[in-house]
């Protein structure tokens, strides 16, 4: 609707995993450096994870655009299947034909290791890429684990990718699965772009759809941007498709701040724009709601021993001097001597809750500097040493 407008070939900012499109931020290199890593060395098995929107689908396209010819690749995109959906689907994408009877699961692999090992005998190599492997059930994963048995004496016939959301690492983590994880030698974590790579990302795809310089976002529009999507490259291609649709109805080139404002609360809304762009108040007002509940702990502790403390306060306050600038301070203001004393009494007065045995001689004392606020996070009994205004 807006391409000619903007003097554009196609949409830049589409969803689909177009690999023309990947910009290549330092984690996605990586990623890409990991992957033709494990298929070029034969690996077997390769793990590639990530939040949803980071990129993997389109990562996995660009791939096969960069292995030679000689590699032979199967791709499944759809992981709800049955053992031996998957075994037809894998065989109908590395182009195995179907000869007569195979049907069962045992004359899939047979048909399978037929042409895994030709295309070894001629020099080549096969890749099995699944995606959204976060959804494969226990025995389709066990089941995808003897495929890799398919082997020779010294090398792999098949190298396995497994592309998931980020469960797919606590799917691999669990007991049934140890063997299988144990095999994956390569594994890379994707994560969501820095937000020094917001600019080339937005400049990338519009130099590909042939605009680079037809439209210009401002400094101001790069820091929403990043705000709003935390990096996420599926965020960000919502909500910049959605901000040059504004800036064409306003008949405008340039793509400001608000107009990313805009684009975002015309997505997301009041209620889905909060948790992105206010997570630092987020995170601030969770800290405050922390601190709130261990003072009130602190509190709820000092009233549940209140008999001990007031009676440790009261006998060594006897035996203290008085301050002589605050008249009946020695009732809470202790010397250094009835302090140690208090704090010691009050320390082993409980010993099963400080995890103390009375014949225990490993004590020590350390002095260190505290704001008031942070008292509550203390576990052991402590004194506070209080100076006077004049510094004393």
């Amino acid at each position: 609707m807006y391409t000619a407008f903007f003097g554009l070939k196609e949409n830049p900012f589409n969803l689909t995993p177009d690999p023309r499109y990947l910009y290549l931020s330092r984690y996605h290199r990586e990623a890409l450096d990991h992957l033709l890593y494990g298929i070029n060395e034969r690996k077997g098995f390769i793990a590639i994870t990530g939040g949803v929107g980071t990129g993997k689908t389109t990562l996995c396209r660009a791939l096969l655009n960069r292995v030679d010819q000689t590699t032979k690749s199967a791709l499944i995109f759809s992981s709800f299947l049955s053992d031996l959906e998957l075994l037809r689907a894998i065989n109908q994408e590395f182009g195995i034909e179907k000869g007569s009877g195979e049907g069962t699961k045992k004359e899939c692999i047979d048909a399978l290791n037929r042409f895994l090992l030709e295309t070894f005998r001629k020099g080549g190599n096969a890749l099995l890429l699944i995606d959204e492997a976060q959804n494969l059930t226990h025995n389709l994963l066990e089941q995808i684990r003897m495929l890799s048995n398919l082997e020779t004496e010294k090398e792999k016939l098949i190298q396995i990718i497994l592309v998931g959301q980020s469960e797919l690492k606590t799917l691999l983590a669990s007991p049934s699965l140890r063997q299988l994880s144990d095999r994956i030698t390569v594994r890379y974590n994707l994560r969501p772009l820095d937000s020094n790579d917001i600019r080339g990302y937005v400049e990338h795809r519009l130099s590909i759809a042939g605009g680079a310089g037809a439209v210009h976002f401002t400094d101001g529009a790069f820091k929403k941007i990043y705000v709003y999507s935390a990096g996420n490259p599926r965020r960000i291609n919502a909500v910049c498709d959605r901000a040059l649709l504004i800036a064409y109805s306003g008949e405008k080139h340039t793509v400001s701040k608000a107009i990313i404002t805009k684009a975002v609360h015309d997505l997301y809304g009041e209620s889905e724009m909060a948790p992105i762009a206010g997570m630092g108040n987020l995170r601030k007002n969770l800290f405050v709601a922390v601190m709130v509940l261990l003072i009130a702990a602190a509190g709820l502790a000092a009233w549940n021993f209140r008999d001990d403390i007031s009676g440790i306060l009261h006998h060594s306050g006897s035996n203290s001097k008085m301050n002589p600038t605050h008249p009946g301070a020695d009732a809470v203001m202790l010397d250094r001597k009835a302090s140690l004393a208090g704090l010691l009494e009050l320390f082993f007065s409980n010993p099963e809750k400080n995890n103390v045995s009375s014949d225990q001689e490993d004590i020590r004392l350390s002095s260190i500097h505290l704001d008031p606020e942070y008292f509550p996070m203390l576990k052991r009994p402590f004194i506070v040493n209080v100076a006077s205004r004049r510094g004393a």
